[in-house]
């Protein structure tokens, strides 16, 4: 899918639809939480959400003290409503409409976290424009956190197919300079209570 194609559709389905309308919501991102808590990151610590668009993930992260987080995502309304829902402590972050594979980072990260981006790219080309932003971004001795449907979850998403991974065959995708450091399998209740099952998986940079 090309970008401005892939754009399109996610912002009309966050024009269409409510933060809680969408089959990835959570009302608490604990996992996300707990993953970057086990990382010993300090409040300064510069954080990255790929394809965060209206996630909660945010919330929790400036209620924790963290100053230096960085939303990432396709769609601008789904920013707006994460930046709504927040008020004044919207200002505490940055906020960018922008597709990951053609993305310019202007910064470097300590923490690249990524829940049900990835797996959309379903081209070769489009893994590797999001390896090498990754590899622009990631400060080397930083973690990446990578979630995505695991082996057996679904085959599709919002209406597009998506790529299914476990730890291992992720890890060839990111390639030798990443090690992997934990992996965990997560249950995923949807809004109207099927269960999606998901592979988180974390990784050191190490060159």
């Amino acid at each position: 899918m090309q970008s401005a194609s892939r754009q399109a559709h996610w912002e009309n389905v966050y024009t269409k639809k409510g933060e809680n309308e969408v089959s990835w919501f959570q009302e608490s991102p604990a996992q996300s939480v707990e993953l970057i808590a086990e990382l010993g990151a300090s409040p300064d610590a510069a954080i990255v959400d790929i394809g965060g668009g209206a996630s909660r993930l945010v919330d929790s992260l400036v209620a924790k003290g963290f100053r230096a987080v960085t939303v990432l995502d396709l769609s601008e309304s789904a920013l707006k409503t994460a930046q709504a829902r927040l008020g004044q402590d919207s200002a505490l972050v940055r906020w960018l409409v922008a597709d990951v594979t053609t993305w310019e980072p202007t910064q470097e990260y300590d923490v690249w976290h990524d829940r049900a981006a990835f797996h959309f790219l379903t081209e070769d080309k489009d893994r590797v424009a999001y390896v090498a932003r990754l590899r622009r971004a990631l400060k080397v001795g930083g973690h990446v956190i990578i979630a995505t449907f695991a082996l057996d979850g679904p085959e599709k998403c919002s209406g597009l197919p998506v790529v299914r991974y476990d730890a291992e065959s992720l890890g060839q995708v990111l390639g030798t300079e990443f090690r992997l450091v934990h992996t965990l399998r997560h249950e995923h209740a949807t809004p109207w209570g099927s269960q999606q099952f998901f592979q988180f998986s974390v990784f050191q940079r190490a060159l």
